[in-house]
């Protein structure tokens, strides 16, 4: 080891010391949680009178409790505590299991997921496979139980008259009386293929589409898809244990094969007699949403082709079946999904967006599907609907116009003239998740920034704070408050790429920085059409990159075309090109930063998870020699592994575009490969399956390149325990710091 280095690491060492608090892994996944209290789903009741949310406790941050804040009373408390109502933790079926796998809350428990009735008399959750009800109009807050089966009842949802709970229970669907407690079956005919009301897997992990039945507004009907499986073949994978090794047989519609087929049927609660509703003559497609009318005997839902470049809203007649379709979107590449679709119930209409201008917009259209006016316009995202006030003619939503890096909640006239001017309610810089009342007069919102952990507040739609909910205050009592001090700002910026589209990054500079001195880089990637890392948000990733700054890196991070929020073109570059354009956009990062005077050229590491750990893989296969290191963590290798719905919106079917699939393989560039790599995987992985990295590993072995392995029995794609999570970490640190922060060679 040079000397100098020994030098640079010990002065670094005795800074760390002098600091009061030095913020450390362990610290980072312990309780109480770094961000403050963990707050989830947060919701205003029907009456606006209540805000709910789940929290977790101080001493154990993944068991989540039910509060609520009474505005008239301005007090917060806990409405229900999660251990007095379940004994010790609960094994959850396998299905509860992949389900929590497919909103990326494996490591939860407690009160998962609730909801409201209609009248806000009830509060609806399940614990431990049971469904419970809380009457919010009781004196002492009953709690009772309403179902009580050895079975595991999922996706629990109260009807909009409070008087009837329909869930899932092994792959029917059941329906619950609140004032009985009886229950019974709604469906029969479910097998081993067919199951009813159940989303099925793509649909969770990629469409956004959790449930598979829906409540009419009436409260006397339930729309519901029957899915069969039978088409999707049997897959046979193993997830390896700490003991044993398991073959799961699985149906897993790869990239190419087929996908489940639907029926869409409403069933009558009154007398059981289901209706089918026409889904047309081709059976190979997608549903990725469903949505009742205003008046419960008409009943809309979304049909998607198979190439996803064609989407149909249609609405259906539910006693007889017959559809039309009310509008059609079509592109070049892919559509894609949102929920913006609201009917009006005091006018016959509807709001929709699009994005056939190049940006997201929303449009207001009648019910023959023609536009009566332009909502919003402009170079920049509606990201959602948040709200109607049909009474006072209002349309409140998110968006990016302010900046790609901020979120924002905006409002418009139903009657605009002018979509181009839109008025910014929520006013701090930085991130805002809203959710609003039935009748959009106030709203809750989940601010957050790279300088301030999440807070939870309560507006009038004027973007007046009526009350805090959770202030969160980063003082000295604060969990944060002992590392405040050492919190290193985050820099917002942009590069113009050689093809002229710009590229937003953020940057973190190192602690104690020095501008004489030259540092090594920690590139944090994630790359994917999905998901912006350049937000000024607070997150756990921030955290690490904080703690990567406090050991002495430059944190960076770009966001590459394909990726979201940036306009439809700059998403439309990936169309066919995945594994093509990414790298070269990140590149464009990478020689910025080469060029700056606080950066060593040679001490350049990449780290990325899941499609972040494909682009960390491509980094030092297609650019042998630029990274001194990189880190892949449940990465894609080849992308006839990975589901129908989402490789194939940006690549085809690999039958049908076999070379694009070829050049979006890391085996096609991994014989170039240099560089030290450390992969990492769960290897009980379903979603980003364990088979990735064997083969890379296989190919990196058959030509004898060396590289770390790191391997996690039992954990899926989150590796979302505790200890794990941990231990991860430690491994990516310590590969790091041997190859750019000590400077040693290659393995």
């Amino acid at each position: 080891m040079r000397p100098i280095v020994l030098l640079i690491l010990f002065l670094a060492l005795i800074s760390q010391a002098a600091d009061a608090e030095t913020l450390d892994l362990e610290r980072i996944f312990a309780s109480p949680d770094l961000a403050g209290p963990t707050l989830r789903r947060a919701e205003l009741s029907p009456a606006g009178d209540r805000v709910t949310f789940l929290k977790g406790r101080e001493d154990d941050r993944s068991l989540l409790d039910l509060w609520e804040y009474n505005v008239a009373e301005d007090t917060t408390r806990v409405l229900v505590a999660a251990d007095e109502l379940m004994d010790g933790d609960v094994e959850l079926s396998e299905e509860e299991q992949a389900r929590r796998e497919r909103a990326r809350i494996a490591d939860l428990r407690g009160i998962v997921d609730y909801r409201w009735s209609a009248d806000g008399r009830f509060l609806l959750f399940p614990i431990g496979g049971n469904v419970f009800v809380r009457d919010m109009q009781s004196a002492d807050g009953e709690v009772r139980q309403l179902t009580d089966s050895d079975a595991f009842d999922t996706d629990p949802q109260i009807a909009p008259d409070g008087r009837h709970v329909a869930f899932v229970r092994e792959r029917e669907l059941w329906l619950a009386d609140v004032d009985s407690g009886e229950t019974r079956p709604l469906t029969d005919s479910a097998t081993d293929t067919i199951a009813n009301g159940v989303a099925e897997f793509i649909a969770q992990e990629e469409m956004g589409r959790s449930t598979g039945f829906w409540w009419s507004p009436s409260g006397e009907h339930i729309a519901f898809l029957q899915i069969d499986e039978s088409p999707v073949a049997v897959t046979r994978r193993y997830e390896v244990q700490a003991d044993t090794i398991e073959m799961v047989e699985q149906r897993y519609p790869y990239a190419g094969t087929d996908n489940v087929t639907y029926r869409l049927g409403v069933v009558q609660i009154a007398s059981g007699d289901i209706s089918w509703m026409d889904l047309g003559d081709e059976t190979d497609i997608y549903i990725p949403r469903v949505k009742w009318l205003p008046n419960s005997e008409q009943l809309s839902f979304q049909r998607q082709s198979r190439d996803q470049q064609t989407l149909e809203l249609v609405v259906a007649n539910i006693d007889s079946g017959e559809t039309r379709t009310l509008l059609t979107e079509t592109s070049d590449t892919w559509v894609n999904l949102h929920d913006d679709l609201r009917f009006l119930t005091e006018m016959p209409a509807f709001i929709w967006s699009s994005e056939r201008d190049g940006y997201r917009h929303l449009y207001l259209y009648d019910y023959e599907g023609e536009v009566i006016r332009r909502l919003t316009d402009g170079p920049w995202q509606v990201d959602a609907l948040a709200g109607v006030d049909e009474e006072m003619g209002m349309v409140y939503f998110t968006g990016s116009e302010v900046s790609t890096t901020e979120k924002h909640l905006y409002r418009q006239s139903l009657v605009t003239q002018s979509p181009e001017v839109v008025n910014r309610v929520s006013r701090r810089s930085g991130w805002h998740e809203v959710g609003m009342d039935a009748d959009a007069r106030v709203y809750v919102d989940t601010f957050s920034s790279s300088r301030q952990p999440p807070q939870l507040s309560l507006h009038t739609v004027d973007g007046e704070r009526l009350a805090w909910l959770v202030e969160n205050r980063l003082d000295d009592d604060h969990p944060y408050g002992p590392y405040r001090d050492g919190h290193q700002p985050t820099e917002f910026g942009s590069i113009v790429a050689p093809q002229g589209h710009k590229l937003h990054y953020r940057l973190i500079r190192p602690a104690g920085f020095d501008p004489e001195r030259r540092y090594p880089v920690f590139v944090h990637v994630y790359g994917g059409p999905t998901h912006r890392m350049v937000t000024d948000s607070w997150s756990r990733r921030l955290l690490i990159d904080q703690y990567m700054a406090r050991r002495g890196y430059v944190v960076f991070s770009l966001d590459n075309r394909g990726v979201e929020r940036q306009g439809k073109a700059f998403q439309d570059a990936a169309y066919l090109k995945l594994g093509q354009v990414e790298m070269p956009d990140q590149m464009v990062g990478v020689d910025w930063l080469r060029s700056q005077d606080f950066v060593d050229p040679d001490r350049i590491g990449i780290f990325g998870w899941s499609y972040g750990g494909y682009m960390s893989l491509l980094a030092l296969a297609q650019y042998p020699g630029d990274f001194a290191a990189g880190v892949s963590v449940a990465p894609v290798t080849d992308w006839t592994l990975y589901d129908t719905h989402y490789t194939e919106r940006y690549m085809g079917r690999p039958q049908d575009h076999p070379q694009v699939y070829e050049q979006g393989n890391v085996m096609h560039y991994a014989e170039a490969m240099t560089d030290p790599l450390l992969l990492i995987h769960g290897m009980a992985d379903d979603n980003v399956l364990f088979t990735h990295s064997t083969k890379l590993m296989h190919d990196l072995q058959a030509r004898a390149f060396p590289f770390e392995l790191m391997t996690y029995p039992g954990e899926k794609h989150a590796i979302a325990g505790e200890g794990p999570r941990l231990h991860v970490y430690r491994t990516i640190t310590a590969f790091l710091d041997r190859h750019l922060l000590l400077g040693e060679g290659t393995p």
